[in-house]
């Protein structure tokens, strides 16, 4: 039997414990399915498990969160994590260094704990060791880094959707004059009934642009971890770096695990921790891919301490078109949690009159808010002002 037959297996008894129709024979077929996708690819092993194991819609919050929590990448062979609500064991220790606990539930038998605290599973599976959530990003230690990593996957991201310009049938205030006719052919031509239709939605693009200039070395690690949990979380997400130019990794982010972005991105970013020019990099962002990514009114998160080499006046002209250009444009700035910063480097100055929302991301408290305040925004821009929105964490 491979591995990943036993994994399957082991999650459909966790499926089958939360109330879901899991039984052995299906995941037999689950495994037989992935043999003709990319299960590499994680978003296509998700789709391919929820298609086969979801029946119902108020399941799939549920099995959303077992997947999330079963199958997360461990940071390394041994972990010191809680993971008793997926009915295992500690292991602080080798299988063959520890006395055996007859308290704890079975891998093949979850407890009546484990069926009750899956679905929250990694907001509680730090206990005693739990990262600080307000320690900030540059003091990390490694392992915390990789607690930090786990938190981040947890983080629900949902923007708001906007309309589109295709219609479709359902609870709306204009008439359908197409279905008007089909439906009252019955009658005679007579319009006694009048089904209406109204615009349909789509999911609102989001777009990072991230300084990985050399004054925010301390950040960018954490920075390109936060990358990669909005992207593996959600569709049509844009990433692009930049120091000195501006640098598109999208695709790196969408098709690697987290660690091997974290490792090969700074090799293909030729300025990572030079100088920053913020102006030609937003330059680069309206000419060059306007286009493709500005299309339709996406949501434009900036994160960037601010500091910067170049023109402050061609940074206020490319703030301004960007701005006219996005649904929101948030800029983040690690140094905005300190109580003592104050925004006065040339680029902040310029930018500041053209940013929606200014908001800290030094912790993993200005994430949470962050991710509070994306799912909270409103679905219509509003009018344009000279003057900012500023939250500190």
């Amino acid at each position: 039997m491979s591995v990943l037959l036993r994994n399957l297996l082991r999650f459909g008894r966790l499926l089958t414990a939360l109330g879901l129709d899991a039984p052995p024979a299906r995941m037999v077929d689950v495994a037989t399915a992935l043999e003709y996708v990319d299960v590499g690819r994680r978003s296509d092993f998700y789709f391919t498990l929820r298609s086969l194991l979801v029946g119902r819609q108020a399941d799939l919050a549920v099995f959303d969160e077992a997947f999330h929590a079963f199958w997360r990448q461990p940071p390394r062979d041994w972990t010191d994590q809680d993971l008793r609500a997926l009915g295992e064991k500690r292991r602080f220790a080798p299988p063959e260094q520890r006395a055996p606990d007859a308290r704890d539930p079975s891998p093949d038998r979850p407890s009546e704990q484990a069926r009750e605290t899956v679905p929250q599973v990694v907001p509680l599976s730090y206990s005693a060791r739990e990262v600080s959530r307000t320690k900030d990003f540059a003091a990390f230690t490694e392992a915390e880094i990789e607690q930090a990593k786990a938190m981040l996957a947890s983080f629900a991201w949902d923007l708001d959707k906007r309309r589109t310009r295709r219609w479709k049938t359902g609870r709306g205030t204009r008439p359908n004059a197409r279905l008007i006719v089909r439906r009252n052919l019955r009658y005679g031509g007579e319009p006694r009934e009048i089904p209406t239709q109204a615009r349909a939605s789509k999911g609102r693009r989001l777009v990072l642009v991230c300084d990985v200039s050399g004054s925010m070395e301390r950040y960018s690690r954490m920075m390109m971890h936060f990358a990669y949990s909005l992207t593996r979380r959600r569709d049509q997400v844009e990433t692009f770096l930049f120091a000195t130019r501006l640098t598109r990794v999208t695709r790196e982010t969408e098709r690697q695990r987290a660690d091997d972005v974290v490792a090969r991105v700074p090799r293909l970013v030729r300025d990572w921790g030079g100088g920053t020019r913020i102006g030609e990099a937003l330059r680069a962002l309206n000419v060059n891919w306007a286009r493709r990514v500005l299309g339709h009114g996406p949501v434009v998160l900036l994160i960037s301490d601010g500091w910067d080499r170049g023109d402050p006046g061609l940074v206020r002209r490319e703030m301004a078109r960007l701005q006219r250009a996005c649904h929101r444009l948030i800029w983040l700035n690690p140094l905005l949690g300190s109580p003592d910063y104050q925004p006065l480097t040339r680029g902040m100055r310029a930018a500041l009159p053209f940013v929606d929302d200014f908001l800290p991301v030094h912790n993993l408290d200005s994430l949470v808010a962050l991710a509070d305040h994306l799912n909270r925004l409103p679905s219509r821009r509003r009018a344009r002002r000279s003057g900012i929105s500023s939250t500190r964490s």
